[in-house]
């Protein structure tokens, strides 16, 4: 218990140190690391699960990364999500009705199991089963095993229901910080581990 505690002090501290003035931001125009990429299909929930995830991680103090709230006009979309996704420490896939209608969300879907990340699925108002990969935009076949690949990855990896007409936003948004939390400690655990 006494190093989970331990754990939780250090990632907090490590959260800490990244806070930087706006101003510092404006003139290096570098994107700050973040800790959890918030992965989903824009259309389904970015103005429901992901857009309140994202707010509530952030009056944490924690570092989400949400694609309308982290980037501006001008910025390359491939090049800031590729450098969200390499320095996040968790990812948080919301899975929604349409989202293997999207590429993008696919592609980041990829890149986030690719890079070996943490994966917390969010199963909003859709079961694993229903996922399917239809190839709408006649992309390569590697381009879509990788995204099969990826997804099949997803759907195995035990995550968290939710029914967004009649699920409870509070106890969701409670229980799916935690698991980002948990998760978090315990990577910066194994780093620890490693290090010793």
């Amino acid at each position: 218990m006494q190093r989970s505690i331990s754990s939780a002090k250090n990632v907090h501290r490590s959260l800490l140190q990244y806070h930087k003035s706006p101003n510092a931001a404006i003139i290096t125009r570098q994107q700050p690391p973040c800790d959890v990429f918030i992965n989903h299909r824009g259309i389904d929930t970015k103005k429901n699960v992901a857009g309140l995830l994202y707010h509530h991680l952030k009056s944490l103090r924690l570092r989400p990364f949400l694609d309308s709230k982290n980037m501006k006009p001008g910025d390359r979309l491939f090049d800031n999500i590729d450098s969200a996704i390499s320095t996040c420490k968790v990812g948080v896939a919301v899975f929604s009705p349409r989202y293997c209608q999207s590429y993008f969300c696919l592609h980041e879907l990829a890149r986030i199991m690719e890079a070996k990340k943490k994966v917390i699925p969010i199963f909003c108002d859709v079961k694993p089963s229903e996922l399917i990969i239809k190839d709408d935009w006649k992309a390569p076949k590697h381009e879509i095993d990788r995204f099969q690949l990826a997804l099949e990855e997803a759907k195995f990896t035990v995550g968290l229901d939710f029914n967004s007409s009649n699920g409870d936003w509070p106890e969701f948004l409670r229980t799916a910080t935690e698991a980002i939390i948990q998760n978090m400690i315990e990577l910066e655990q194994e780093s620890n581990s490693n290090r010793s």
